[in-house]
């Protein structure tokens, strides 16, 4: 029957011919007949379960009293840290990849990642916007110094063909 001694039951109406019964042959017509029977397997309901974790997922029973250990030891800083890091990373390669950043300003943002500087992906986002927003601001600081200096160089120029252009008249005069 492969099952244990509490599983086996035998019909009380005859227990006489049960008592009878001394070999393997005996007993395998007993149990064909009904008089030995296996015993079904009790019921392990996991509804009241279920039930306590649907409501776990809700927040319940999570409070101080609930918890055995540390914060540390039920959801592990490195775990964290770990999730923060790959997120980030992902983003700035994605970026990298699809030339938003340039190698230059990744691998300052990566260090600065690193460093613990973002805590989350919209914080390093930010970031990224306020940097290339200087970088065009200085790009653009720099074309209109180099157009003044341009524009003044022209002026220079103008200024002494003139000169030139006056002198031999007063040595004449």
């Amino acid at each position: 029957m492969k099952c244990g001694q509490k599983k086996v039951w035998l019909d009380p109406n005859e227990v006489q011919e049960i008592s009878v019964a001394n070999s393997r042959q005996n007993i395998r017509k007993l149990i064909k007949d009904g008089f030995v029977v296996k015993r079904q397997q009790v019921v392990h309901s996991m509804s009241r379960h279920n039930r306590q974790m649907e409501a776990k997922r809700k927040g319940r029973h999570t409070g101080y009293g609930k918890r055995k250990g540390t914060m540390n030891a039920r959801m592990p800083f490195k775990v964290l840290w770990m999730r923060r890091a790959r997120v980030l990373r992902r983003l700035l390669r994605k970026y990298r990849d699809s030339k938003k950043i340039d190698k230059h300003l990744y691998h300052e943002l990566y260090a600065a990642s690193k460093g613990n500087q973002y805590k989350n992906k919209r914080v390093l986002m930010e970031a990224i916007h306020e940097k290339k927003a200087e970088l065009n601001r200085q790009k653009l600081l720099v074309e209109q110094a180099e157009a003044r200096k341009i524009k003044a160089k022209l002026k220079a120029e103008k200024k002494a063909s003139k000169t030139k252009k006056e002198r031999p008249v007063t040595e004449e005069a």
